[in-house]
């Protein structure tokens, strides 16, 4: 049957309008965005603060013993924590569309939703598409708009010591509009991918959450200094992502063919 972008666009409208009913889910959604913006700027705060304290440049030199005597280690702190928390940002794009398309598969069985869906003409392809919009569009409107929130939030602490915008620089412009949503694409494939297998939306949510530890892992890495983070370590995260979400994309259309699902949850 003929991909028909009408009726992925008539999924993607029915998951967006029970999307805006969920109280909620949307207060959920509003926490993760609001600490990963938060955190970093308390951050660079306590470096403009107290610039010249002698435990900032300890820290800096465990990071960079080559670090030179006259460098302001609170500005090098600064350049290194925005370069990695990107890292942790990431984690957004990851669990936003977790919460939604966790909700849009496996809760449509909770609330015996489903099968009406399912009784339509809808393909795989069509139900796939539909519902990985309705995950996709928020989560990365919210990740934009965090990013702008953080980018005001740092250039304002940071000015008083730096007296130039830090933000938005090359690795985040890049890292938000390119990789963030290829991070999106990933979370909602876990989740669409996990949701047709479980039977609740809060086990689909917790199964599919553990994806984002790995992204953790490594943000601990870099931070503990075995790893280094730069263009290079992001876009090669990027490639690898990107690969998945070609396999998650089949595997989802696989997964969610309506047959398949009729026997299953029928």
């Amino acid at each position: 049957m003929a991909f028909r972008p009408k009726r992925a666009l008539a999924v993607f409208w029915k998951d967006f309008l029970d999307l805006r009913k969920n109280v909620g889910l949307l207060v959920s959604m509003m926490v993760l965005p609001a600490v990963m913006v938060l955190v970093p700027i308390g951050v660079v705060w306590t470096y403009v603060r107290t610039p010249d304290h002698a435990d900032l440049r300890s820290v800096a030199l465990f990071y960079d013993p080559t670090l030179p005597l006259g460098a302001s280690a609170a500005r090098f702190l600064i350049d290194k924590t925005l370069t990695d928390w990107f890292g942790m940002f990431l984690v957004m794009p990851v669990f936003v569309p977790i919460l939604i398309a966790s909700q849009s598969v496996a809760g449509e069985k909770e609330r015996r939703t489903l099968e009406p869906l399912l009784a339509s003409p809808v393909t795989a392809a069509e139900l796939v598409t539909g519902k990985s919009l309705a995950a996709l569009v928020p989560s990365v409107a919210i990740t934009w708009t965090a990013f702008v929130l953080f980018c005001v939030g740092v250039d304002i602490v940071a000015w008083p010591l730096v007296k130039m915008p830090l933000m938005p620089n090359a690795l985040w412009t890049f890292g938000v509009f390119v990789i963030a949503p290829l991070f999106a694409f990933f979370g909602n494939g876990v989740a669409v991918l996990i949701s047709a297998r479980v039977s609740e939306a809060r086990m689909a949510q917790q199964l599919s959450a553990l994806v984002v530890l790995p992204i953790v892992g490594m943000v601990g890495g870099q931070v503990a200094g075995v790893l280094k983070a730069g263009f290079g370590y992001y876009l090669l995260q990027g490639a690898v992502v990107l690969v998945l979400d070609a396999l998650l994309l089949w595997a989802s259309i696989r997964l969610l063919d309506r047959e398949r699902l009729v026997s299953r949850w029928g």
